[in-house]
């Protein structure tokens, strides 16, 4: 890297552009002549050297000059939206029942645009790769450019010094000039500490300044940024953040999605209330709900019991399950266990949980050589019967549907259960084969002896639960915290500088600030009222 050395004998890096230590001007195009007040001084990072304008070497040089480019900044922050606003096209995937799937969904609901945005995978965005990668990029890029200007005009602020070149002073904005003997620089110093100035002084050269902590305000954002950010990235593991949906029947237990196999919920019972018409609180809802058309629900309940698994270390064996916590989950209450709460989401009435079948004469219903159930949620595959009959279970259709001509389960939830059976009548090695749903009892051969027919079945209900367990909002509610702290730190305060220079017929006083000009006008007028020092010109105003 090379060095400047400036008049005053100073070694500046390089890709300086105000001396450090007198504050002359190092870039070409300035001229120390008196009169030419063509340019006011570039004052942005007070003229400090930075990285990212002095490196351009190797490969780490080139990536640290990109990511500390805030054009780079503001396109990544740009694409990151437009990438959202695509996610909110349609629902994401986590929003859709959990009992179908993703592909078929977004075709059926939305058609050709659903289709195409389940295949972009738009369908999952906010989890997919591009966009965490996204996500990372800003911080990247939040994190090397507050460095690469942090750390810079911090070293300049802390050495500045109150003595400073003539070009300093006659190409700031706030610029003017006094011819007088009678200076009485003891009452401008004196004014300036009444407007809450920190005074320096050096060789009879004075350096008022206040609220330099403004200047930190955007630094303050960008922590309370990164911050937010590796909050939002946190959501993605699974340790910090669980957002799960599990189906849970009557009386069965089921493992809460999301707790790594620690914990299992039994589903005790599931109560639906629905609107009376009878009760005088509900019927002041009476043309809502007839604009409904039907039951409305007023309110669903799960009573459960959450479980502990004793035997998690243990691979392939059978869960051992201590009761941990006995409870209900309802409307907007949830079931608070541990790290996690259980939110009532969903349910489903009247899932058919067995189905009976007795086997006929197939002209003649009354007749009955046995009966059989089948639990639909763990059917067997053969089914022995007295008398010597067997039933064996060729096909199961928990869902079905004819598709293409062919039976197929569109889901794995028993709503419309089929079955393909194969009958062995006593002593016989062939079978008779039946296709039986609800409203289809087809002999699929045409010369079946026997038939198969619907003695009975059960139903249960259905909760619907989202497991949810968040130590991220902490973090991102940090990170808005502090982010607001630089909003308030940059936006109600800023930095003022006021220099005096002492001369043979009088002195020169300079001002700057990094905005509200008109405050910094106002404090020198306050500064100079008695001390005999003529008022500054705002030379940008004179220029236009």
């Amino acid at each position: 890297m090379n060095e400047i050395t400036c008049e005053c004998g100073h070694v500046n890096p390089e890709g300086t552009v105000l001396c450090e230590s007198c504050g002359k001007p190092v870039e070409e195009n300035q001229h120390i002549d008196g009169n030419d007040q063509k340019e006011l001084l570039n004052m942005r990072y007070d003229g400090s050297a930075r990285r990212s304008q002095t490196y351009n070497r190797t490969a780490v040089d080139k990536v640290w000059n990109f990511f500390s480019s805030v054009k780079v900044g503001v396109w990544l922050i740009f694409i990151t939206l437009i990438a959202s606003a695509i996610g909110t096209i349609f629902p994401q995937e986590v929003f859709i029942p959990g009992n179908v799937d993703p592909a078929t969904h977004y075709r059926d609901q939305y058609g050709i645009p659903g289709q195409i945005y389940y295949q972009l995978g738009f369908h999952d965005l906010f989890s997919s790769w591009w966009y965490m990668l996204l996500i990372a990029m800003i911080g990247i890029s939040i994190v090397i450019a507050s460095i690469d200007r942090f750390f810079p005009l911090y070293k300049t602020l802390k050495k500045q010094k109150p003595k400073r070149h003539e070009l300093f002073m006659k190409k700031q904005r706030i610029y003017g000039q006094t011819v007088a003997e009678n200076i009485d620089a003891d009452r401008f110093k004196e004014n300036l500490k009444k407007r809450r100035f920190k005074v320096y002084e050096q060789d009879g050269h004075i350096l008022a300044e206040k609220n330099r902590f403004a200047r930190w305000g955007p630094y303050v954002n960008h922590i309370g940024l990164i911050i937010f950010l590796l909050g939002a990235l946190l959501r993605f593991i699974p340790a910090f953040y669980v957002d799960e949906f599990i189906w849970v029947r009557e009386g069965e237990t089921a493992l809460i999605a999301g707790t790594e196999g620690e914990f299992y919920i039994e589903n005790k019972a599931f109560t639906l209330e629905t609107y009376n018409m009878d009760d005088p609180e509900d019927a002041k809802f009476k043309e809502a709900i007839e604009k409904q058309g039907g039951p409305i629900p007023k309110t669903f309940r799960t009573d459960a019991v959450v479980y502990e698994r004793t035997n998690s270390g243990v691979p392939g064996a059978e869960p051992e399950l201590d009761v941990f916590k006995e409870g209900a989950a309802t409307m907007n209450n949830p079931l608070k266990f541990d790290d996690y709460a259980l939110y009532q989401a969903s349910y489903q009435l009247n899932e058919f949980k067995e189905m009976t079948f007795k086997i006929h004469d197939k002209d003649d219903e009354d007749t009955n050589y046995g009966e059989f159930t089948v639990d639909l949620s763990n059917p067997q595959s053969t089914y022995e019967l007295d008398g010597g009959y067997r039933v064996e279970v060729a096909n199961y259709f928990p869902d079905y549907e004819m598709e293409d001509g062919q039976p197929v389960s569109v889901s794995k939830y028993p709503k419309n259960p089929a079955f393909v059976f194969n009958l062995y009548p006593p002593g016989e090695n062939d079978p008779e084969t039946s296709f039986l749903g609800i409203g289809a009892n087809i002999d699929a051969g045409g010369d079946n002896q026997y038939k198969l027919g619907l003695a009975g079945f059960d139903v249960r209900d259905v909760t619907g639960l989202t497991v949810k367990k968040d130590h991220t909002l902490g973090i991102i509610s940090l990170g808005g915290a502090i982010f607001m702290i630089g909003v308030i730190q940059g936006m109600y305060w800023n930095h003022r500088r006021i220099w005096l220079q002492p001369r043979k017929d009088g002195v020169w006083l300079a001002g700057h600030t990094n905005k509200n000009w008109y405050a910094l006008r106002m404090d020198i007028e306050k500064a100079i009222a008695d001390t005999n020092i003529e008022a500054p010109k705002d030379q940008y105003e004179m220029k236009s």
